[in-house]
């Protein structure tokens, strides 16, 4: 890892996303190992929960109990995390200089709920607005990988076409996840001021690589 980036990324916001099965909590908690070897102030969350708030939205969120969830109350109940999260966390690591980097954001409620579920976009962003009280991530990067391929890293039983998972939204079919990867891709076509593209194809220290040279570029830039 280049010997500046602990200090390029603090008080820098950085969110890791992608479909299900791409490796970016891997990456992510390589990072973090990398990071606090050179001493940086590192405040690692995850999507949904970190807050104890914010962990009991989690449980109604993935439990399979609750299937016949509405995606407007899905969507919902993840910007109520969300703001708390950003309340409890995210603002007060970034006044304190801490490099923030958190595994999954608002872009996954676009990709889910918005390219997955089918609700209108302008409406997840009208509520994103408030839920993140002007605390956007910096920089997201979207780890891309073909969703046969995704499935199968997630589920070496799986065949090609099975497409089920185990939580509540992992076990939404193959259609599903296409639309949500299509979704993230849109994302960084459509803001590219603040994302960035990861194959997630190559092997893990291959990944890596990509992600430390796009983190180092990005905020050397």
């Amino acid at each position: 890892m280049p010997a500046d980036l602990a200090t390029l990324l603090a008080g820098k916001f950085v969110v890791f996303d992608g479909p299900d099965g791409c490796g970016k909590s891997t990456q992510l908690q390589m990072l973090v190992a990398r990071l606090e070897e050179q001493g940086a102030k590192v405040r690692r969350l995850r999507e949904p929960g970190g807050t104890a708030i914010g962990d009991q939205i989690r449980k109604l969120l993935l439990s399979p109990e609750h299937d016949d969830m509405d995606v407007h109350c899905e969507m919902l109940l993840y910007m109520a995390s969300r703001a708390q999260l950003v309340h409890e966390q995210i603002q007060p690591a970034l006044s304190s200089r801490e490099c923030v980097l958190s595994d999954r954001f608002a872009s996954s409620t676009l990709a889910y709920q918005g390219g997955g579920g089918g609700m209108d976009l302008q409406q997840i962003l009208e509520v994103a607005e408030s839920a993140v009280n002007n605390h956007w991530p910096h920089l997201t990067l979207v780890f891309d990988l073909e969703i046969d391929q995704a499935m199968a890293r997630l589920n070496p039983l799986l065949s090609d076409t099975a497409g089920l998972f185990q939580d509540r939204i992992e076990q939404r079919n193959r259609d599903y996840f296409q639309r949500v990867r299509q979704n993230y891709l849109w994302q960084v076509k459509q803001w590219p001021e603040r994302y960035r593209i990861i194959d997630a194809s190559k092997t893990v220290p291959a990944v890596e690589k990509q992600v430390l040279k796009t983190l180092t570029d990005f905020f050397s830039a």
